[in-house]
């Protein structure tokens, strides 16, 4: 198979689209416009704090099989770690009240009748609450779909937030019920939490790049594509930072940029495109210590903690560095950073000192504010309905991103089954 795949963004969707293609017949070109790939999901150097971290947290679930399936091929997966059993802690803030929610190997959930395994106070009525997602229609709420009770409050409430990165009050409850039937209903077999030891990029990027160059795929850096020649229903050219880049009809695309990139190139000019126009938040706050905390019992072996009760969702541990992770965060907007984390720094010794060998200090030594503004569509009903599949009009573009219709919020699984899903819509690969 001659000619050239232009997979335009080097983020999670376009890496993923980059592995699924390489070795099948066609010269890999990744154009992206930052200086690194990986998008938001990399590693950098932040000279505030003078260490490297993450731009985000991401706990991946080993039912993200379209995930650990890029690992394996670019030789990631030993650089994951994790508790290796499906244990959460959880700590509730607003009543001081601490537990770790053990879920069962199998698919029948014996955790829900033992009560030190399960949510406190949790009563299995409330179990409902999970048949109700899992059927939702879509434009309902997944508040329209919880019970109420400690079940919602500790566990589908936080995780609806942390999944859709949207309220509960207008986030799809057919979103969450569809993570839920690919996780929580599989059992905790499929709901083994893992997370990049070292940093995102050295999980999911650079092995990635280091795959793609050995298949001799050509990653552009700072190659930003600013607009596109459209004729006869194809794409005929490129125009990036070094001039126009023809397509012969042998030629593909595959669009893996933000939604509004996305929009700013196709929309009015390509027959049927919608993209999500309405946009959600993430907030993540890194304190630097002076030395190394040293954690107890299950914050010890899972290195997370669920938080709820509390502004933010999660808090991770990594060397001398906690890094937590607030969702939904347009709520917080009008407030001042800086006192926002001051408030969170206090949840967190709240949170953590009792699992500390060491209390935490009265205030960080050092601290990061990192506000993704744009993080990902509002996964509400009506931006839903807006996801476009990767197919398009143009016989040579297919989209991918975690904005298009993967069935599941902006994730990291939906981001990369949207790459490989383009591959096969172009017919580059044939499905097995």
């Amino acid at each position: 198979m001659a000619g050239t795949l232009h997979i335009i963004g080097g983020g999670m969707a376009g890496l993923a689209a980059a592995v699924e293609a390489a070795g099948a017949g066609k010269h890999i070109v990744l154009h992206e416009a930052g200086r690194a790939c990986g998008g938001r999901a990399r590693s950098y150097e932040d000279r505030q704090i003078g260490c490297r971290i993450d731009n985000g947290n991401h706990l991946l679930l080993s039912a993200n099989k379209t995930v650990f399936r890029y690992l394996a091929m670019t030789g990631g997966l030993d650089t994951l770690t994790g508790p290796r059993e499906p244990l959460f802690p959880f700590v509730d803030l607003a009543e001081d009240a601490r537990w770790t929610l053990d879920l069962s190997r199998g698919r029948v959930p014996w955790w829900v009748f033992q009560p030190h395994r399960r949510v406190p106070d949790m009563r299995l009525v409330e179990l409902r609450s999970l048949q109700k997602l899992m059927s939702a229609k879509e434009d309902q709420t997944v508040a329209e779909c919880l019970l109420p009770g400690a079940f919602s409050r500790r566990l589908l409430e936080p995780f609806a937030i942390s999944a859709l990165n949207t309220p509960c009050e207008t986030g799809s409850a057919a979103l969450l019920g569809a993570v839920i039937r690919e996780s929580l209903s599989l059992g905790g077999e499929a709901c083994v939490p893992w997370y990049a030891r070292d940093g995102l990029s050295e999980t999911l990027v650079d092995p990635a790049l280091a795959h793609l160059r050995v298949m001799q795929a050509e990653i552009r850096t700072q190659s930003r594509i600013g607009s596109l020649d459209i004729e006869r229903g194809r794409i005929t050219a490129l125009h990036g930072p070094e001039g126009s880049i023809p397509l012969t009809d042998d030629d593909f695309v595959i669009l893996a940029v933000p939604a509004p990139v996305a929009a700013s190139l196709l929309d009015g000019r390509v027959q049927g495109f919608t993209a999500p126009d309405a946009f959600e938040s993430i907030l993540n706050l890194h304190f630097r210590l002076a030395a190394p905390p040293r954690p107890l019992g299950t914050f010890a072996k899972s290195g997370f903690m669920g938080l709820v009760g509390s502004i933010a969702e999660w808090v991770f541990l990594r060397d001398d560095i906690l890094s937590v992770t607030v969702s939904a965060a347009n709520r917080f907007a009008e407030q001042d950073p800086d006192e926002l984390a001051r408030t969170i720094w206090q949840d967190v010794r709240h949170a953590c000192d009792p699992v500390l060998m060491e209390a935490l200090p009265d205030t960080p030594p050092q601290q990061r504010v990192v506000w993704e503004k744009r993080a990902t569509f509002a996964a509400t009903p009506e931006q839903n309905r807006l996801r476009p599949g990767p197919a398009t009009a143009l016989v040579n573009l297919a989209l991918a991103g975690d904005w298009t219709a993967t069935g599941l919020p902006a994730t990291l699984e939906g981001a990369m089954r949207s790459g490989v899903r383009a591959v096969y819509t172009l017919g580059l690969r044939s499905p097995s």
